[in-house]
């Protein structure tokens, strides 16, 4: 989406909250559209929510509320897809059906699937029609019901990888597990354009612990394993998994 009017979006949804005192919602955003949400929406008076249907969605909407309303619904529904192991249906074969419905991808969250059942996280308005008019993913036949069985698919969300840094500094890790230089890395963190468990961090020398979370502009998000291990050369074997 364009800059300028992803930012007249943003900011329309929290005038039209802060005027009528009511909900006003915007999304699914990418994680990096709701980092710059955060940043636009910082001293609105408007509080501001991000909910993408379940704790750690990559895809989230925006929620700007009253002060007042303390429950704070969002306006977002799980769909469940089932279907033949057999038949094997990845996060690109429902996006793909879903966008040849004329679904918007905005009304679309996250999509997770796994052998047999995919779950999949869609606006209110677009829930009944998905649920009456998808039969078929491609060729493959599904069955497509409301709600979801915990535990969520997790097959297409998370790639478990392993690589080696100096140090456990913020610039030394993005530079590992993006594959970038290390002056790359500095460059993104002090340009704002990288989260630390949801926050901006500016400080390139942040020592970064397992269970972190690092989303990084136009590279990815990652969530970290752990830094406990060592090469024989001394440098730290950082485990993580990256969000597919």
């Amino acid at each position: 989406m364009d800059n300028a009017l992803f930012s007249a979006r943003v900011n329309d949804a929290a005038d039209i909250c802060e005027k009528t005192q009511k909900p006003k919602f915007l999304g699914f955003l990418t994680a990096d559209e709701a980092e710059d949400a955060r940043r636009l929406l910082n001293n609105r008076r408007c509080s501001t929510k991000f909910f993408g249907g379940y704790e750690g969605a990559e895809r989230v909407m925006l929620g700007c509320f009253p002060d007042w309303d303390e429950i704070r619904n969002f306006p977002v529904s799980a769909v469940t897809f089932t279907f033949r192991k057999s038949d094997t249906l990845r996060h690109r074969d429902f996006l793909g059906a879903l966008m040849a419905l004329g679904i918007k991808r905005e009304t679309v969250g996250d999509i997770l699937t796994e052998e047999g059942r995919a779950v999949i996280f869609v606006t209110n308005e677009i829930k009944g029609f998905v649920l009456s008019q998808v039969e078929k993913i491609g060729s493959a036949g599904v069955k497509v019901s409301e709600g979801f069985v915990p535990p969520l698919p997790l097959q297409d969300r998370l790639e478990e990888l392993s690589v080696t840094a100096a140090s456990e500094r913020l610039d030394c890790v993005i530079s590992a597990i993006c594959g970038i230089s290390r002056a790359k890395s500095e460059e993104l963190i002090g340009a704002g354009l990288v989260t630390l468990n949801s926050e901006a961090s500016l400080k390139q020398t942040r020592a970064v612990t397992a269970g972190d979370v690092i989303s990084v502009r136009t590279k990815g998000r990652f969530t970290v394993v752990s830094l406990d291990g060592r090469t024989k050369k001394n440098r730290i074997i950082i485990k993580y998994k990256r969000y597919v």
